[in-house]
């Protein structure tokens, strides 16, 4: 799938709610189905620096596309991560720097999480892209 289609299908299942907290139980009950990340990858080297939960990012690329893997020690925290996991994960370089990440602001994150969890957000994107810019001058 490509990154929009991904971004659509996130927005058509957040839209099936229209409290606030049955989107935060959406956010917690994706990050409990996050699978967890292996120990060897929870290293200094792979914390997103601006989050105020801990949370890492590992990025692994075969050539053509990145593969990433991701954890986070809060649950809603981890379900953000396992959003922008879904949306990012397995793409190439040139998709993922080109991408508009518009979903975030149409299923409400924007307004409705707190500025530290919105910076960890932003944090988070910003790595993967990071990642996305090297694995791109490498190839």
């Amino acid at each position: 799938m490509t990154i929009n289609e991904i971004q659509d299908q996130i927005i058509d299942d957040f839209s099936a709610f229209d409290d606030w907290m049955d989107k935060y139980q959406m956010l917690i009950e994706l990050g409990n189905n996050l699978e967890a990340l292996d120990e060897k990858y929870k290293t200094p080297q792979n914390i997103i620096e601006g989050c105020q939960s801990r949370v890492w990012i590992q990025a692994d690329f075969d050539g053509e596309r990145i593969h990433f893997t991701g954890d986070s020690d809060a649950v809603i925290v981890k379900g953000l991560v396992s959003l922008i996991l879904s949306v990012f994960n397995d793409q190439t370089p040139d998709d993922i720097l080109g991408a508009e990440l518009y979903f975030i602001e149409q299923i409400g994150l924007k307004e409705h999480l707190s500025p530290t969890r919105s910076n960890g957000l932003l944090a988070m994107v910003k790595q993967m892209r990071i990642y996305a810019l090297a694995f791109k001058a490498k190839k």
